[in-house]
């Protein structure tokens, strides 16, 4: 499967099981968006990640961005603690990653999730699309996946449990996933 294919897997999903999650979710990036953001980062995103965020950029409006917390996105999604970096977010980490100047962190690693903190979170390597995963104060690991769409494919997998009852820490109540 293709990464469009994958992530309209995650959301039709998303939408059956979770609609109000569903409902907040914002509309595309820009071409305009992703080359202003290349330019900053001075690296071109990778086939993938463009073509998801070209389908959901999972930014957070500017109102409901908190000054207290270092990276911000839609709670609760794809697990608890952690979720997806919208163009800005992605920028702003990749520029001030925590691993960055330590010698583990590589430019061609472009995150995507992240904790409120940046300490853990996925990115995708620029170079092959592999998706690896990073946690302050223990080894990065590259190749988890091969491609984002294997990872959007095992949230979808997640997405499936969680609806049929069978994840235990995770329900839906009120059209939303609620974590235990």
């Amino acid at each position: 499967m293709s990464v469009a294919e994958s992530w309209s897997c995650v959301m039709s999903l998303l939408r059956q099981h979770a609609p109000a999650d569903h409902a907040d979710l914002p509309g595309p990036a820009t071409e305009q968006m992703l080359a202003v953001a290349e330019e900053r980062m001075g690296i071109s995103l990778p086939g993938d990640l463009r073509t998801w965020l070209l389908q959901n950029n999972l930014d957070l409006p500017e109102e409901d961005v908190d000054d207290e917390v270092a990276w911000c996105g839609f709670d609760g999604f794809p697990d608890e603690g952690s979720f997806f970096l919208g163009v800005r977010a992605m920028e702003k980490l990749y520029a001030s990653h925590p691993l960055s100047g330590g010698g583990e962190w590589r430019e061609e690693w472009i995150p995507f999730q992240s904790d409120r903190d940046g300490w853990m979170g996925q990115f995708i390597d620029a170079r092959d699309g592999r998706i690896g995963r990073w946690f302050v104060g223990a080894p990065t690991v590259t190749g988890e996946y091969e491609s984002m769409a294997r990872y959007f494919d095992s949230v979808a997998e997640t997405l499936t449990k969680i609806a049929d009852g069978s994840y235990p820490v995770c329900g839906v109540t009120e059209g939303r996933l609620v974590w235990s």
